[in-house]
């Protein structure tokens, strides 16, 4: 049996384009994408903080270390400049390989620069009162 697990993920990066006359996809950073083993041209998922949209389209390649995440052609119209994003690629595989997976998990500041990565998300925990 096949699964489908998240691949990674580019956590709360900020919208610095939306360029609606652009070709359709997404500039990540050529920094950011290596760093989370986003190839060019994958499929990816956003999931736009501030507006709630979620949609589907590929990876191209920007400026090394430029902090670039532009939203192209009609996505573009689902992000806005400044808007944070969730940027997440998945992978199926077998169960066997699904157990020894860890996601590549890219956290970064304001201006798109990697604070710290990892490879697990911490357990929710129910808030104390």
């Amino acid at each position: 049996m096949q699964v489908t697990l998240l691949k990674c993920k580019l956590h709360r990066v900020t919208t610095t384009h939306a360029e609606l006359d652009y070709e359709g996809s997404c500039a990540i950073d050529g920094y950011l994408m290596d760093m989370a083993g986003i190839r060019e041209y994958e499929q990816i998922q956003i999931y736009n903080v501030n507006n709630g949209k979620r949609f589907t389209t590929y990876a191209i390649r920007a400026e090394e270390n430029s902090g670039i995440i532009s939203v192209n052609g009609a996505a573009a119209h689902k992000a806005n400049p400044e808007d944070l994003l969730i940027i997440a690629a998945y992978a199926s595989m077998n169960e066997a390989e699904a157990d020894q997976f860890k996601p590549k998990l890219v956290y970064v500041d304001a201006d798109n620069k990697i604070t710290h990565t990892r490879n697990t998300i911490p357990v929710q925990m129910v808030k104390a009162v």
